[in-house]
């Protein structure tokens, strides 16, 4: 089955579960928020969530950014942003709250359609019923992941004591709140099999945890070297 979706392109993966604020300040995609919210009651406001592969959102110069031209190229697998909270600004921007929703898979995205991207999409299966390997998989994720927490965070317990136990549920956290590049994320996003997502989660776990005693010292985000210097 599939559906046309607005797109919204970011240099960060988005899963099923999680919550997502952002903050509109281009016209194009405050054209989005105000056509999601002019939705009749009831429809779904939601829009694609698509991590960036190669190049920027906003093109240089202030133009658009769109695939095949100078700006971006996404990845194939996104995730759905369901519109849940809109603050408008007095500049005309907004303040929006999203939850992950569903994941699908890119067909065909058209950049001619609307002031934004909007892309053909195939949806992604998800799991349903019980899975006994993906149960104990996850029962091995937790133990590994609250010894990862208690290396990065002095004060772990906020967060490990609140691990869900469903396997799904718990494969998507674990995958958004480890600090694991862009790539690996998207590799997470795209794996249909949560047995085989929680399989894939120990391997870089295990690996994050090996790098963090070895250097004794948590890794800094690429983002946060490419910014400039906070002014004094």
């Amino acid at each position: 089955m599939t559906a046309r979706l607005p797109v919204f392109p970011l240099g960060t993966v988005l899963f099923p579960g999680l919550v997502l604020p952002l903050h509109i300040f281009e016209e194009r995609y405050r054209a989005l928020v105000r056509h999601l919210v002019g939705l009749p009651e009831g429809a779904p406001r939601e829009f694609g969530v698509v991590a960036i592969a190669a190049g920027w959102e906003v093109a240089p110069g202030g133009g658009t950014a769109t695939p095949g031209g100078v700006g971006v190229t996404l990845h194939e697998v996104g995730c759905t942003a369901e519109l849940r909270q809109v603050t408008e600004l007095d500049d005309g921007g907004f303040d929006i709250v999203t939850v992950g929703r569903r994941r699908f898979r890119i067909a065909d995205v058209d950049d001619a359609a609307a002031p934004y991207l909007t892309a053909e999409v195939e949806w992604l299966p998800e799991p349903t019923g019980t899975d006994e390997t993906a149960d104990l998989l996850a029962a091995r994720v937790i133990a590994v992941f609250r010894q990862y927490l208690g290396l990065i965070r002095p004060v772990p317990e906020d967060i490990s004591e609140q691990l869900p136990e469903d396997p799904t549920v718990l494969s998507h956290l674990v995958a958004a709140t480890a600090a694991l590049t862009v790539a690996d994320r998207q590799r997470l996003l795209a794996i249909d099999d949560t047995a085989a997502r929680l399989r894939a989660e120990l391997r870089l776990l295990n690996r994050e945890a090996a790098l963090l005693r070895q250097v004794r010292a948590v890794p800094v985000p690429l983002s946060e070297l490419a910014s400039p210097p906070a002014p004094n």
